[in-house]
This record gives structure tokens, sequence and C-alpha cells, in this order.
């Protein structure tokens, strides 16, 4: 990675890489010094004043391994114009014989070069430039106008060695942070499951309370006052009214549990028009970024418009997050005097779903559908031109509903 000054954490080698890289390629200097004296490169036969001369060519070209993160390729040149000339000047034909004809005489800093351009981040989104250096690189190393299996599989291994093995532990990161990040993901969309699972069966409790106990509540009251009101002496039309009284006070307690279970766990009031900010930022928590663009006054929409406009919303955001990681959605609103318009589009998923899109029993665009029908409104869903997703809603500005009490 390029250095960036002024890190003051991590490790040592983390905050101080030019050092780092400077030691390196002083060992490889040393190194390859040391191996070319010994006959394993392209020392020659007879050496000469030429011959010294070009160890410290490549003395200094090993040091330019200093600058292999912030200019790789230029690396990358000044040991293959060394090793070129070495080449052309060690050879049958040239000015110097070779010791070993059959050595690969490239410098051994070629192999820690040698993968330095593909993963420079100049070079990350286009491959042409490291792909270029990199055979000419290989040409030279190999010398394919010598042919030799020895000398062309050595130096194959030199120059392909370094980036395979850069490559290999570059894939397995991104492999392991993939899916760390898809399993946190997961985590958090179970999540978020468990919590509207949990408000959706809070309401089935508020539903069958108000069905089945307020009903009977309700006949015992109206009992009572009858009661009260044909019986014969004062002692029964007593006991008549504090059983009425008792009904009615066990009304209104009921109608505030009902309250409470119909309510979300921090206490806020059932999801309408307002809560819209709320779902967008909670899709964001996740890691599925929305945008929220609403036009024209919110109040124009009922409460019970506005509660469907909510779940539709919600519906369309889970969904979202089931099939399409990676995705960017839209979310966009506009009151009017006689409609609400929805829509709510997502565009292509840039991750594989994996086993999150088969949660769900796939009902939800029906069950959304059935509830827009009921306030006589329309729905349309289906694949966008850019390979995303759009769920498009229109519903009226105001549905009437029957009394509030419970």
């Amino acid at each position: 990675m390029p250095y960036r000054g002024g890190m003051t954490d991590g490790p040592w080698h983390c905050r101080h890489p030019v050092a780092v890289d400077a030691a390196i390629a002083v060992l490889f200097a040393l190194l390859d010094t040391g191996m070319t004296l010994l006959g394993a490169t392209w020392w020659p036969a007879h050496p000469g004043t030429l011959a010294r001369v070009l160890l410290g060519v490549q003395a200094a070209a090993c040091l330019s391994l200093t600058a292999r993160r912030r200019a790789p390729v230029t690396v990358v040149a000044v040991l293959g114009a060394f090793t070129l000339a070495v080449t052309l000047l060690v050879s049958p034909a040239g000015l110097l014989t070779p010791a070993h004809p059959g050595n690969v005489w490239a410098p051994y800093a070629t192999a820690l070069a040698a993968y330095g351009p593909f993963f420079h981040p100049r070079h990350r989104r286009s491959r042409r430039t490291p792909i270029a250096v990199f055979a000419v690189f290989t040409v030279v190393v190999t010398r394919a106008w010598e042919p030799s299996v020895a000398v062309i599989s050595i130096g194959l291994l030199r120059t392909a060695l370094g980036p395979l093995l850069a490559f290999y532990f570059d894939a397995r990161r991104r492999l392991v942070q993939a899916l760390t990040e898809r399993a946190e993901r997961a985590e958090r969309e179970r999540h978020l499951l468990a919590e509207q699972a949990r408000t959706e069966e809070r309401n089935r409790l508020a539903g069958e309370m108000h069905d089945v106990v307020t009903h009977r509540v309700s006949l015992m009251v109206l009992q009572a006052g009858a009661l009260r009101v044909t019986a014969g002496d004062e002692a029964t039309r007593q006991a008549a009214e504090e059983l009425r009284a008792a009904g009615c006070q066990a009304l209104e307690e009921l109608r505030d549990l009902v309250g409470i279970l119909r309510t979300a766990p921090d206490s806020e009031q059932t999801p309408s028009t307002w809560g819209f900010a709320n779902l967008v930022a909670e899709s964001a928590a996740v890691g599925t970024p929305a945008e929220l663009v609403e036009q024209g006054d919110r109040t124009l929409a009922s409460p019970l418009v506005g509660r469907t406009a909510y779940r539709i919303v919600r519906e369309a955001l889970t969904n979202v997050r089931k099939h399409a990681p990676g995705a960017r959605v839209t979310v966009r609103i506009e009151y009017e005097e006689t409609q609400v318009r929805l829509s709510i589009r997502n565009t292509p998923p840039t991750e594989d779903p994996g086993s999150l899109a088969a949660t769900g029993s796939g009902l939800g665009i029906a069950g959304l559908r059935q509830r827009i029908e009921l306030v006589h409104g329309t729905l349309r869903a289906g694949r966008a031109p850019d390979g995303g997703f759009c769920v498009e809603a229109v519903l009226p500005s105001y549905v009437p509903t029957a009394g509030t009490a419970v």
C-alpha cells in the first residue's frame, strides 16, 4: 500500500514503511552481490573492471526497491533494464564471457519487484499496464530468445511466484472479509426480522383481545345497566351499578393494555408517514443505502393511508435486503390532494443473496396487494429496465374509517 505520512498507530513496520523497504532493499543488494560473486547468476569467467562496475550498478538497481510501494513500475523498469544490459554484455557474443551460461542472470530482487505493479492503487482498475510490464519483464528475465528449458522455467518461477502468492493472499483476504460482512449483515437482518415478528405478534394479540374480551365485557356492562334499571330493590340496583362501573373501568384498562400491545417497544405510536425516515435509517444501518425523497404535505394523507404506505415501504426495503444485497434504494413519496404516490426503486444487486433470499413466506407482495386493495389503491411491482426492481403504489389520500372506540 502507498505510504501515508502521519500514521501514529499500529505496529512499527506499518508506521514506517519507507524504512522497512529501505532495509529490504539493502538486504537484497547484499544478497545479490554475494550470490553473483559465488557464480549463482551472471558473474563472468574472467571478471575485470567492467564486471566490477556492473556489480555496483546491480547493487544500485537493487536499492531501487526502496520505492517499490510508490513507483513499482519504475522499480521493475530499473531491474529489467539492468538485466537486459547484463544479458547483452555477458553472453557468448558480448564483451564478457559467462562462467555459467545456464544460470538466470536476473538479480533475485526481481522476484520481489515483479508483483508490485499489479497491486498499486493506480493500476487496480486497469490491469493493462501491469500486464504489459510483466510480459516484457518476463521475456527479459527468461532470455526467451535463447531457448533453454532450465533458464525459462527458473525465470518464470522468479517472475510469477511473487504475483501468484500475492494474488492468493489477496483473494483469501477478500473472501474472509466478504464472508465476515455477509455474516454480520445476516445477523442484523435476523435481528430486524425478529423485531418485526414480535411487533406483528403484539398486534395479533391486541386484535384478539379487541375481538373477544372487549365483546364479552361490553355485554356484561350492558346487562348490568339493564339490571340496574329493572331491579325492584335498592340493594340490587346498587350492586348492578357497581358491576357496571367495574366493567367500564375494565374496558378502560383493557383499552390501555391494547394500546401497549400495539405500541413498539420504544413507546412510539403506530408508524405512519412520519416513520419513513426511520425505515431509511434502519436500512442504511444494515448495509443497504437508501435515499428518501418526499414531495408535498404529508398531512394530506389520512392515518389509515399513512400506515398502509409505511407497510409498503417497509416490505419493499425488506425485500431489497433479502434479494438485492449491495443495491442502492430510492424511496420517493408524493402527497397530493386526492392521492399518494409511492415508488421504491433499487439498483441491481452487487453481491450474491445467498441463503437469506430463501427466508420468509414469499407472500410479501401478495399481502401488500390485498392490503392496498382494501383502501382502493393500486400496486405494480416488477423488474426495472436497469436490472433492478421497482415497487409503485397509488393510494387515495383519504379513506374513512370506523370509530376508534374499543
